[in-house]
């Protein structure tokens, strides 16, 4: 028989009583920036696109890609790099089975966090 209670039951886990983890939300994380990177790619094959046709068209869309907005959108494109990258280094170390217990894969989350803003403040240095 249909369990006719099962309407009045909360979905699992509620939002009410669940606490995002460092985890959860480095593996959030990385899938925003995946899609981020598919965006910042696209302006820049926007870019290439205006450079092949016309020099007019060119300047139209050099000075978006230049303009304080543009500089912006590459900077957290370099972040967002960064952090894929270094994310799915510790994806490659997990697939080894290593580092699975919660306090390494905190620690890993957290390196992730902090080496993808300093690597980021490095490439804006040197480049």
């Amino acid at each position: 028989m249909a369990d006719v209670n099962r309407g009045n039951r909360p979905l699992s886990p509620h939002l009410s009583i669940y606490r995002p983890q460092l985890t959860s939300m480095t593996s959030i994380l990385t899938r925003i920036t995946g899609n981020a990177m598919l965006i910042s790619a696209l302006l820049i094959v926007w870019w290439f696109l205006a450079a092949a046709s016309s020099e007019d068209y060119f300047n139209t869309v050099n000075g978006f890609v230049t303009s304080w907005f543009g500089d912006l959108v590459m900077l957290l494109s370099v972040l967002g790099l960064w952090y894929h990258t270094l994310a799915g280094i510790r994806h490659l170390i997990w697939d080894t089975g290593h580092a699975l217990d919660i306090p390494t894969a905190e620690k890993l989350g957290w390196a992730c966090l902090i080496g993808s803003v300093v690597l980021t403040i490095l490439t804006v240095i040197i480049v």
